[in-house]
């Protein structure tokens, strides 16, 4: 997601509405004098605070161009730097605005909590939601993301959704992500991705195929991956071994990626847009499934022993200059 453009859009719906009823053309018109000046608009403390985040967040991502420089020491050096930076940041956003979902849902970021404790702050925030803000429901539009001002809210149940799977909760992370899915339909936060992953762990191949099936069956890192685990759970090794080879031939670097995964920043707070079946994306896919990879036994050796599946992830890493 852009930040920046979501703010510019905060600005200008907000001005809108002091103004009174615009046509289209006066509206795009407003939105370009808006993006041309967007500091002209900020008279709301809410979007003073959501400004200051965006600004803060930006600085994170920037400072991480430059990690591939660091040697391990000298990256979580500036990681904790950069987080508790973060952290102060929010704390100066909530100062301004204490209501502000993005400002809390960012610090229990930064906090960089223990997942299970990261988990607890969560849910509290979505309490606090509940009891301020009435129970999430799809508006009368259909999708809820098509309200700028109910981002924050969605995102803090992407972050439950996968910090559910980050800590094993299966079930709980696809009740989170199946809710998100109702009342946002186009699943901007790609809750389907966490969905599919939960779904192929509780070896429910119904529950896999009609969400596969909701999404017109639009391939990614994440289902590709999916599909592979939950034939290997069901014992339907054949299947699984033509998923694995689909997967390896879809994805990118996708058998490196699976033998050798690499660590993955926090997502600030969505995960990062990637092409989809290029090595970043089949990275984050396999990053977000580590805790069902290893509740499953033997899955990465099975998938290595399958036909050239380790010597190609050998040869991947030779030509690409990465570790084996």
């Amino acid at each position: 997601m852009n930040l920046h453009d979501e703010l510019i859009e905060r600005l200008a719906r907000r001005r809108s509405a002091q103004l009174g009823e615009l046509s289209p053309a006066a509206y795009d018109e407003l939105l370009l004098a808006v993006r041309e000046h967007p500091q002209t608009y900020v008279d709301d403390p809410e979007d003073q605070a959501f400004m200051q985040l965006e600004q803060a967040v930006a600085r994170v991502l920037h400072s991480r161009e430059s990690d591939d420089l660091r040697d391990d020491d000298a990256f979580m050096e500036e990681r904790t730097k950069r987080m508790a930076r973060l952290a102060r940041d929010c704390a100066d956003a909530l100062e301004l605005a204490p209501n502000s979902t993005h400002a809390r849902l960012l610090g229990i970021l930064a906090a960089d909590l223990e997942p299970d404790q990261q988990l607890d702050a969560l849910m509290e925030l979505e309490r606090e939601l509940d009891q301020r803000l009435g129970p999430l429901e799809a508006p009368a539009s259909g999708d809820a993301w098509n309200d700028v001002f109910a981002h924050g809210r969605l995102r803090v149940y992407a972050c439950l959704s996968r910090t559910c799977l980050d800590t094993a909760r299966y079930r709980m992370a696809n009740e989170y992500g199946q809710k998100l899915l109702g009342v946002s339909p186009s699943d901007p936060l790609g809750a389907r991705h966490t969905c599919a992953l939960c779904l192929a762990r509780l070896e429910d191949e119904q529950g896999f195929g009609e969400l596969d099936s909701r999404f017109g069956h639009r391939g990614d890192s994440w289902q590709q991956l999916a599909r592979v685990i939950l034939f290997y759970k069901l014992g339907r090794m054949p299947a699984a071994r033509r998923a694995l080879k689909g997967f390896a031939s879809l994805c990118d670097g996708g058998h490196y990626a699976l033998l050798r995964p690499v660590m993955v920043d926090t997502y600030l707070p969505d995960r990062p847009a990637a092409e989809p079946y290029s090595f970043q994306e089949v990275t984050l896919a396999v990053h977000e499934a580590d805790p069902v990879v290893c509740d499953v036994p033997d899955f990465c050796a099975w998938a290595y022993e399958q036909d050239d599946f380790g010597a190609q992830a050998e040869a991947y890493a030779e030509r690409h200059g990465y570790g084996w």
